[in-house]
């Protein structure tokens, strides 16, 4: 099966802007919260993301970035999805944590493995007042108790089927795609 578009680019610009919407509503001063994107994808979401909010209500939330490589529970775990030698990369988390409510940003909210990670890395920083998650996709399959607070659009999937988000800042372009396994 060849990849299908179930996201295009405005679609995408669109499903963003309301995620910052919600976000605005929720948090009624977004100067006390921090979006945190998670490697590789939601980085560039939680920019733009700050982008819009700041835009949307005149106040410019902080930003960060966490690597949650060493925090997966499938690090040297045999025959793991991520392999035995973990990339890391940079957590960059300079504003005062205990002073912030995180927003945790990624692209595809699957297991909620890799949240649970990136809650572990945060924790490692401070202790938040508040810790709440924005994805993109979620793509159900749950294995962790753990649910967004913000949401792109659900886009169950099956057990061969596998969402791949490119983003311009890193794929060139908008767009999300539904892909065969093999």
């Amino acid at each position: 099966m060849a990849a299908k578009v179930l996201i295009d680019a405005e679609q995408c610009r669109r499903t963003i802007a309301r995620i910052a919407h919600e976000i605005v509503e929720h948090h009624p001063d977004p100067s006390a919260i921090a979006l945190v994107g998670l490697h590789t994808r939601g980085v560039p979401l939680a920019d733009r993301l700050r982008a819009l909010i700041t835009e949307f209500s005149g106040a410019t939330p902080a930003i960060g970035s966490v690597d949650i490589a060493l925090y997966r529970d499938d690090v040297g775990v045999g025959g793991g999805r991520r392999g035995v030698v973990p990339v890391v990369g940079e957590t960059v988390l300079d504003f005062d944590i205990g002073k912030h409510s995180v927003i945790l940003v990624d692209d595809v909210l699957f297991t909620g493995r890799t949240i649970r990670a990136a809650i572990d890395a945060v924790f490692d920083y401070g202790r938040p007042p508040l810790v709440e998650l924005a994805v993109l996709v979620d793509r159900g399959h749950r294995e962790l108790p753990i649910r967004p607070d913000y949401v792109g659009r659900n886009l169950p999937t099956g057990p061969g089927e596998r969402i791949t988000v490119h983003l311009a800042e890193i794929d060139g372009s908008d767009e999300v795609l539904l892909e065969a396994t093999a």
